[in-house]
């Protein structure tokens, strides 16, 4: 299986104290996939990334970060003259971060625009591609639409889409707009891995139950719902009415950063290599777990790889 994640890599700024901060690199999918590559120990199971970045000297950085941790770059697009985006993050005393970004000229803006060498048919390469909603965010309009048209075409011909909506208002032009096309990448979506706290600001359910009704009846064939230190809970044809499995509660939580991304790397992992919807809940939850009581998006972790 040749997974591909896509979307947008970017510098991190991680504040030490109030004059210092540590440099990274990270980005919701880009998280996943670093993960994903983490946990699979097989070289049968590719992971790719597909993005955009520039020429200069913080693109080369990212590059070697997708190398140093065995992810494939061929469809790496490298745009002249441009540069990566760059956030800046903080947490509080009870680990909830907020960011601060610099992105508006980022090179994965210009993806799939033709600029570059990468192209939607790259796609076809892969087995199942995986994406979030600020993948699509920072696309232009009609890019976004041909990615999502290349995405029903890619599953008539037997590609598996993954999706978490992973709602993010600044990035959007409207509330509404947003609405619009997370719900079209729903309806494509095989594979649903949403956040409960996304998915109500973004759509006003009234509670948790009614989220994952709606969710439900988009009709993805699988996935979880994941709802922080209450565990996940199955998406999928026979997921209503199942009795939900017991999570362990995380109680020292230091940077919820990249939970969400982690739970996803996690039951990716489990679900390429084969396993059933009860072990991919358990996967994604035993590594968004000790992901959340280090500081930073992309951590040590000591899971064993399948």
């Amino acid at each position: 299986m040749r997974l591909a994640c896509l979307g947008e890599v970017m510098i991190e700024l991680a504040t030490l104290d109030a004059n210092t901060a540590q440099i990274g690199v990270a980005g919701d999918t880009y998280n996943t996939a670093v993960y994903l590559r983490r946990l699979i120990a097989s070289d049968d199971v590719g992971v790719s990334y597909v993005t955009a970045l520039g020429d200069d000297p913080m693109s080369d950085r990212i590059v070697s970060h997708m190398q140093s941790h065995r992810i494939d770059t061929c469809c790496v697009d490298r745009l002249a003259g441009r540069a990566p985006g760059l956030y800046a993050i903080e947490t509080d005393e009870r680990g909830e971060r907020s960011f601060s970004y610099w992105r508006d000229a980022a090179a994965a803006r210009q993806l799939f625009q033709g600029q570059g060498r990468v192209d939607l048919a790259a796609l076809e390469a892969f087995d199942l591609v995986y994406f979030s909603g600020i993948s699509l965010a920072i696309l232009p309009p009609q890019t976004r639409l041909s990615f999502l048209n290349a995405l029903e075409g890619f599953r008539a011909r037997g590609g598996l889409v993954a999706f978490d909506s992973n709602y993010r208002p600044r990035l959007w032009e409207s509330r509404e707009v947003a609405q619009e096309l997370t719900e079209a990448a729903w309806q494509l979506a095989d594979i649903a891995l949403p956040s409960i706290d996304d998915e109500m600001a973004l759509f006003g359910d009234v509670s948790e139950l009614q989220a994952i009704e709606r969710l439900r009846r988009y009709g993805a064939r699988a996935g979880a719902v994941k709802r922080g230190e209450l565990g996940p809970v199955a998406l999928g044809p026979d997921s209503d009415g199942a009795a939900e499995q017991r999570f362990d509660v995380v109680r020292d939580v230091v940077d919820t950063t990249a939970a969400g991304d982690s739970f996803n790397a996690g039951w990716l992992a489990a679900f390429a290599t084969g396993q059933e919807t009860p072990a991919c809940l358990a996967s994604g939850h035993a590594l968004a777990s000790q992901v959340v009581q280090k500081k930073g998006a992309i951590v040590d972790t000591s899971l064993a790889a399948h």
